[in-house]
């Protein structure tokens, strides 16, 4: 990781809390590097935890505001989720009629999360939570009225990787839809998907439509963006272990798209790469794939200026998001060593792993 980077990510999104008063929660799913928690709690409120480990994760290493959501939560968990957060979001009536008295009890704020079922995604159903038949959030149909004693906020996340112009768009919807719900309500979260800190956001939209939903309707706004926290603030260091050829000449890297990234095999995603360009575009091509024994374990093809070498280093950008979350020990692959690039330029060593981080999973 590199902490210049993140730090310049992190400006952004302090820069719109602090002109519209909304917080900004770091969607842990996303990037949970709690080593680099107490830098970003510098510039902004706080996390935002998908069930029981993520919600203690923010709670000890993070502090400040930490709101939870889950499709649904377990009878043996739900105590101890209620003591690390403060706002606790359900998906259904029926959780909410369960939980609901242990959460007053407690003094905690309750959330309903809703699906204006108004998509705003293409080619990606499986991040589309507006999706037919989609199991996240409560529809208007299935909104109950008279069954809000408590709730005080309602959550949406419809986005991934979007603009604000999306977001607004989902405002129309959700007014549309749950227009007159908003004034019962003292917060609304605008979930996640938010790409803030990407050079071409709109950043002026999105701080209209912050301003619409306090000045309209008095709410306090929270935002759980994941990517924009980390994004371009990371890299994924590989070697090239040995060249080969069927069709077209095959590089084999130290890395896996299964175990390491896993976005590129579910998305799917191209990561880029470091000094390469798209296929033929320079005069060398190969396809990039991996040692393990996965056949379509492989991440893509790049070109290059110069022939690949055996002992080359090749380095994959965007590599914080979605990575060290998402990393497995499949095939017996070793997880990759976390490094923080500081500021002045060093190097420091977060955590190295080994035989005993493969073994003990199993």
């Amino acid at each position: 990781m590199d902490e210049e980077k993140l730090i310049h990510n992190l400006e952004i999104l302090q820069g719109v809390e602090q002109r519209t008063g909304a917080k900004i929660l770091l969607a842990q799913k996303a990037f949970s590097c709690y080593h680099v928690y107490p830098l970003i709690k510098k510039y902004v409120s706080g996390t935002a935890a998908s069930g029981l480990f993520e919600a203690r994760l923010g709670y000890e290493e993070m502090g400040g505001e930490n709101h939870v959501f889950s499709a649904a939560y377990r009878e043996s968990e739900i105590d101890e989720i209620i003591s690390y957060c403060g706002h606790i979001i359900f998906n259904s009536f029926s959780q909410l009629d369960k939980y609901r008295g242990r959460v007053l009890k407690a003094e905690k704020k309750i959330g309903l999360r809703i699906n204006p079922e108004f998509s705003t995604q293409e080619g990606h159903e499986i991040y589309d939570p507006c999706s037919p038949k989609s199991r996240l959030g409560i529809t208007r149909k299935n909104f109950r009225d008279d069954d809000l004693q408590g709730v005080t906020g309602l959550h949406f996340h419809t986005l991934c990787e979007q603009n604000s112009n999306d977001l607004k768009r989902t405002l129309d919807a959700i007014e549309e839809k749950f227009g007159d719900i908003l004034p019962k309500m003292e917060w609304i979260n605008f979930g996640g998907g938010h790409h803030i800190t990407r050079e071409d956001y709109d950043i002026p939209l999105l701080e209209e439509c912050i301003m619409r939903m306090k000045n309209k309707y008095g709410l306090e706004v929270f935002l759980e963006p994941g990517e924009a926290f980390a994004l371009n603030a990371g890299y994924l260091v590989t070697e090239v272990l040995d060249l080969t050829e069927n069709d077209m000449p095959l590089a084999i890297l130290d890395t896996s798209a299964a175990c390491h990234m896993p976005d590129v095999l579910e998305m799917p995603y191209r990561p880029p790469l470091m000094n390469s360009g798209e296929a033929g575009e320079k005069p060398y091509t190969y396809r990039l794939g991996s040692q393990t024994c996965l056949a379509g374990d492989s991440i893509g093809e790049y070109s290059f200026d110069e022939p690949l070498k055996i002992g080359d280093r090749l380095i994959f950008c965007d590599m914080a998001i979605y990575s060290m979350v998402k990393n497995n020990t499949f095939n017996g692959m070793p997880l990759p060593s976390i490094y923080l690039k500081k500021f002045d330029g060093t190097m420091e060593l977060l955590r190295q792993f080994g035989y005993n981080d493969f073994k003990e999973r199993l």
